[in-house]
């Protein structure tokens, strides 16, 4: 089985108690939960720091090196609209960062694709045009061709690009989560080499939290089966990394099925198992999304 990277999302700018820290140059509760994050086993740390507009690169810069004393061997995703401070942050980095993200605009292209060459980093493009979301796979299909034909002007190899198709959630864009699976299976015809991630917990936003975690790990064995390389995920939801890593084959084996259109007995199944089924039905629009389908 491939390698899957879990990308841990936890250190953001939005978090009251990390967005204080940022602020404070307080560098304490940063470090504390990059290293519970590493003991999670991720293979980056996101470090999200918004648009950051005003002393974004001397704040990127500080907290680059702030993570990476504590952690040297985790690799970093930084994760700004602020080309400055992602520069700044490039800058003091060790070892091959991720930029997170470069959308499919003209503007943040040439204003972001030189920085990954210079500083030899891996980018994730955003599948984000000048119009917005794309409807359907063949939208972000035709993104993917406007963000290769850029990387090749900079010289970026596909295997420098995640491509991220973007996750929607499933309460109100159920549609957008199909023609994200359908776009994975055409992205290594389009982009040979190429990896992919996504944010993954974007599919539970806004839904009752006793329910996110199951909706986020029986979407991401959806992704995985069509070779999502990668996931922004919760760095904490060991389930989660238990099926990433291959070691929940039996759930695995039932959202497939209910991916094949095969005849499942769902009343037969352990609680646990019952939840993917269950789950997988409403992410394949075979049952219609509500709050309690889990108790249906």
């Amino acid at each position: 089985m491939k390698k899957f990277y879990r990308i841990g999302e936890n250190l953001n700018v939005v978090t009251k108690v990390y967005g204080q820290a940022m602020k404070d140059r307080n560098a304490k509760p940063l470090q504390e939960i990059a290293l519970k994050e590493a003991e999670a086993g991720v293979d980056f740390i996101d470090v999200n720091i918004g648009p950051a507009r005003k002393g974004g690169d001397e704040l990127m810069a500080w907290l680059v090196k702030a993570i990476q004393e504590v952690v040297p061997n985790i690799p970093l995703a930084l994760d700004t609209s602020n080309i400055a401070a992602m520069e700044a942050g490039l800058k003091v980095h060790k070892g091959k960062a991720i930029i997170n993200s470069i959308m499919a605009r003209p503007e943040r292209m040439d204003g972001m694709m030189p920085l990954v060459r210079k500083y030899d980093a891996y980018m994730i493009g955003l599948l984000w045009g000048p119009e917005g979301m794309p409807r359907d796979e063949h939208e972000r299909g035709m993104l993917t061709a406007e963000i290769l034909a850029k990387a090749a002007e900079y010289d970026i190899p596909n295997e420098d690009i995640w491509f991220d198709p973007i996750i929607a959630p499933l309460n109100i864009q159920q549609n957008q989560l199909m023609a994200g699976l359908e776009y994975m299976k055409m992205l290594q015809d389009m982009a040979p080499g190429a990896k992919s991630t996504c944010g993954l917990s974007n599919a539970s936003n806004g839904v009752p939290d006793e329910i996110r975690p199951i909706i986020n790990r029986t979407l991401v064995i959806m992704l995985q089966r069509h070779g999502m390389a990668s996931a922004i995920v919760d760095a904490f939801d060991d389930d989660l990394a238990a099926v990433v890593a291959g070691k929940k084959p039996e759930a695995v084996k039932i959202v497939h099925d209910i991916m094949d259109g095969k005849s499942v007995d769902i009343p037969s199944m352990s609680k646990e198992l019952q939840n993917y089924a269950k789950t997988a039905r409403v992410i394949m629009g075979q049952v219609l999304f509500s709050d309690s389908w889990l108790e249906i």
